[in-house]
């Protein structure tokens, strides 16, 4: 047994308790945060716990960094029931009782060290780093840890180099017989599975998608309505991966949510079994700010980090050295991690500014990120996501294993992915992102960054030209947006044309803009009628733009020029930084000429392909940011354009492809109009018995905008439920007001809960304690409404506080007199109750019941719910009573409810 010197400190909504020397005792919050400022303590979710005791800064010996450094590369659910579940002890059932438990999870945790365990490898030399930074495990880990024989490799010497291949040659032209793409099914699905018409029926739709393209910029474009338990992933993977086998080609299969991919993942074990075969066949491909880059990492481990941020840098080491793909968002990196350190530093270990060196990196040969591009374009099987997608299509460095054949799944999401990628924002943050990308590192900044002199010194000193392109660049960047522009701006004296053209954009905002006094919200108004100021300082701002346009362009020939008249010098390696800063010019120089384009507009005619606002965008009552917007008003024409016309074929395929609206809306939701051959439809209707597994139920006697009557609908409704519910809302502050209402009285029930923007908690690992708990509840806002897959009894009863309207912005309001006015909002309105309701059934087994909290719920909107779920309109008490016979957990369960975590 392990002595211990440390008290635990256990916080939940129903009391704080502190463990030490085998006595419990219950305390104040003042008490317990004396307790916790004066003695280390032992606790589980920092954060979380500071949050609760009122004291954001509370520090102690956190069990999820002792996790995180004993098995990195591991996932455990954040709630003493997952600790519980990793170490394999019984979860008490008083929640008074989880401080002591927390000490004797301890003892199994640390008792890995004394033995043998597949992670060893680094620990010792991460525990002497850790201990020099103070790490408040690290006493309790140097004394454990054996120092190894011979000295540990560092990580940079220990992970893999990727190889380069011979370019794949393009995919062989086949046609995927009927049954054979039945065939491939139901090897897929296993010996003995059930027999699904639907699906089968899928499949063979979706082989359409893999045809052979008759005619040039005319892909086979399939749209396939698919209900949810059709089982449309195996039935999209089964034409997939026969024709990737017959053709030698790839298919890319894009999805909105991370959890999907994931699933997709898991999913292509069916097709190879084989790990060693999948890992070759199948890669997930995310945006290169979501992987570890080495050389942040190497900065920040050798002093570029300090505090708390130094600490996290060598957990997240320890999980480099175990990662499969180096995947820090949505990867094996657990969710948790990044949030115990109150985001220090966890950004700046990605690429989240394209400052990538390329070949000038040391560690460019053992990249995670190369290493999944080069892994992708040998794979048969990519699984990426929309805006990975349309970026590559756009501006991608591999032209040359461009795919051929997509498969979007979550494509009712495809509208808003191309909404944000093909948007232009010239905006302080986005300017001043572009400066220090250009010029390096301001006066008295830390960090590695390098601006274009030093990234491009060599081929500078070869190219005349290119050196003077450089310096006419860096000398153009100075009339970017700086370090300190917004308080400038606040203060009336903004220096250079940009930030002088920003300073009119918000006199200008908040001279028109609507809500102007409420602190809490952003603002925007109209590019329209432009005011004498604005069209002064745009001139200025053009010319200084225009200035920096010039020297990109005329930097981008320089260096393929270099290329083609290679020197001596210019070896692999050096061609691909060439290579690389190619395409990051060309990228940039791209956004610039979009920002002229926008300036162009001010004072000028506006165009009817985009629509064009200012705006001031702040965040409980401080500005973070402003400038100009532009989006196109239908997005799908550059999709269509960029991503459609050049492939082959391309599945688009979802759940709630149609909802709120015909098949006409759907098709020009995915930007089909835009292509010269219809589209194929397919639609398949769930296999569920949605009118005898589901209702809806619309209160009638809530009041809108009365938060204590709807945190009172909330509590009583969670309460008849025994829990399961998912709670949506259309207002971050309502959300907050509920919770803060109600989440003590619902702990003191056994019923925990949990709410996006209050707890310390990503969304992927609220969801995960969520799922792991069927008396947990989850209060949340857009990002919970669609893509959330939690089968089973855990998620029984979803909520509704209104009906979600769109947010009556510039953009909508002008796509929404561009496409039939009210009837505009209503599909919208249609379509995002469909995806809320989805989330309630997601097995055969499953049953819920859909709650609306308005009154005034237009009866044409409740076309969004399958036909033949019973909808009722009935007073707050009677849906009470409903949720409770239909679903009370205990009484599933016949068990009482777990403690609160």
């Amino acid at each position: 047994m392990i002595s211990l010197p440390y008290p635990a400190l256990h916080a939940s909504h129903t009391g704080i308790w502190i463990a030490h020397g085998g006595e419990v005792r219950a305390v104040s919050r003042g008490e317990a945060i004396r307790a916790a400022a004066d003695t280390p303590m032992i606790m589980m979710n920092a954060p979380l716990v500071g949050q609760r005791l009122g004291y954001a800064d509370l520090s102690g010996l956190d069990l999820l960094e002792l996790f995180a450094f004993l098995r990195p590369a591991s996932f455990m659910v954040p709630t003493p029931k997952g600790l519980a579940a990793a170490t394999g002890l019984e979860l008490p059932a008083d929640d008074g009782a989880v401080a002591p438990f927390l000490l004797a999870a301890t003892q199994p945790l640390l008792a890995i060290p004394e033995g043998d365990w597949r992670e060893r490898e680094g620990a010792w030399s991460a525990a002497q780093s850790l201990f020099r930074l103070r790490w408040s495990w690290a006493p309790l880990l140097v004394d454990r840890l054996r120092k190894p024989a011979r000295d540990e490799r560092w990580l940079f010497s220990k992970l893999p180099e990727w190889d380069e291949a011979a370019p794949r040659p393009a995919p062989r032209t086949v046609t995927l017989a009927a049954d054979a793409t039945q065939q491939a099914l139901a090897d897929l699905v296993g010996p003995g599975a059930e027999t699904r018409p639907g699906q089968r029926a899928f499949a063979q739709a979706a082989a359409g998608a893999f045809a052979p393209r008759p005619a040039r910029d005319a892909p086979n474009l399939v749209l396939a309505e698919a209900g949810t338990g059709i089982g449309k992933t195996l039935g999209y993977l089964a034409p997939a991966s026969l024709w990737s086998d017959a053709a030698g080609g790839a298919v890319w299969v894009s999805t909105y949510t991370k959890a999907l991919q994931r699933q997709l993942s898991r999913e292509t074990r069916r097709i190879y079994p084989d790990e060693a075969v999948r890992r070759r066949k199948v890669v997930t491909r995310k945006g290169r700010e979501n992987y570890l880059c080495l050389l942040n990492l190497e900065d920040a481990l050798q002093g570029g980090f300090a505090g708390r941020a130094a600490i996290l840098a060598h957990l997240v080491a320890r999980w480099a050295a175990y990662t499969a793909d180096g995947d820090m968002v949505g990867g094996d990196l657990p969710g948790w991690l990044t949030t115990l350190f109150r985001r220090n530093g966890s950004t700046a270990l990605t690429d989240r500014r394209g400052e990538c060196v390329y070949a000038g990196c040391p560690h460019y040969r053992k990249c995670f990120i190369e290493r999944a591009a080069r892994a992708s374009a040998e794979a048969d099987i990519v699984i990426a996501n929309h805006a990975l997608v349309m970026v590559n299509a756009a501006r991608g460095r591999e032209l040359a294993t461009r795919p051929t054949r997509y498969v979007f799944d979550e494509g009712h999401h495809l509208f808003d992915a191309a909404d944000s990628m093909f948007a232009t924002a010239l905006t302080g943050q986005e300017t001043i992102e572009l400066r220090r990308w250009i010029i390096g590192p301001e006066a008295g900044s830390r960090g590695r960054r390098r601006g274009l002199a030093a990234r491009l010194s060599d081929v500078a000193s070869y190219d005349e030209a290119g050196a003077q392109a450089i310096s006419d660049a860096v000398k153009a960047a100075q009339g970017l947006a700086a370090d300190g522009w917004l308080q400038r701006l606040a203060e009336g004296a903004p220096f250079g044309p940009i930030e002088t053209l920003l300073a009119s954009v918000r006199g200008l905002t908040y001279a028109r803009a609507e809500g102007a006094e409420d602190a809490g919200y952003g603002l925007e108004t109209e590019l329209a009628e432009p005011s004498p100021e604005l069209i002064e300082a745009a001139g200025p701002a053009a010319e200084a733009l225009d200035a920096l346009y010039r020297p990109l362009v005329a930097l981008g020939k320089r260096l393929e020029a270099v290329l083609a008249d290679a020197p001596d010098w210019l070896d692999g390696a050096a061609r691909a930084r060439v290579e690389g800063a190619i395409a990051s010019l060309g990228w940039r120089a791209e956004i610039v000429a979009a920002w002229l384009s926008l300036i162009a507009r001010i004072g000028g005619p506006a165009s009817a392909d985009f629509v064009d606002w200012l705006a001031v965008d702040r965040v409980e009552g401080r500005e973070f940011d402003i400038g100009l917007h532009r989006r196109w008003l239908d997005p799908t024409r550059p999709f269509a354009e960029i991503v459609l016309k050049p492939s082959h074929g391309a599945l688009v395929t979802s759940a709630t492809l149609t909802a709120g609206g015909t098949w006409e809306t759907a098709e020009a939701r995915v930007g089909a109009p835009h292509l010269a051959r219809p589209a194929v439809r397919f639609q398949a209707e769930s296999p569920f018995d949605y009118a005898a597994r589901a209702e809806v139920l619309v209160v009638t006697d809530v009041k809108r905008g009365d938060v204590p009557a709807l945190a009172g609908a909330y509590a009583r409704l969670i309460e008849a439920a025994g829990g399961g519910t998912l709670g949506l809302f259309t207002a971050i502050r309502r959300l907050r007001g509920v919770h803060a209402r109600i989440a003590d009285r619902l702990a003191r029930a056994g019923l925990p809960l949990l709410a996006q923007h209050v707890d310390p908690i990503d969304t992927g690992t609220l969801v995960d304690i969520f799922r792991d708990d069927p008396h947990a509840s989850l209060l949340g806002t857009d990002a919970l409404r669609d893509g959330v897959d939690v089968p089973g009894h855990s998620l029984r009863l979803v909520v509704m506080e209104g009906v979600p309207w769109p947010k009556p912005t510039v953009l909508h309001a002008a796509r929404r007199l561009a496409n039939g006015g009210s009837a505009y909002d209503d599909r919208i309105v249609r379509a995002r109750m469909a995806q809320a309701f989805g989330r309630l059934i997601r097995s055969a087994e499953d049953r819920g019941v859909f709650v609306l909290l308005s009154a005034a719920t237009p009866s044409r909107l409740l076309e969004a719910f399958p036909p033949g779920v019973p909808i009722a309109r009935v007073p707050l008490d009677e849906a009470i009573a409903r949720v409770a016979s239909r679903l009370s957990s205990r009484a599933t369960f016949g068990h009482e409810a777990a403690p609160a975590p």
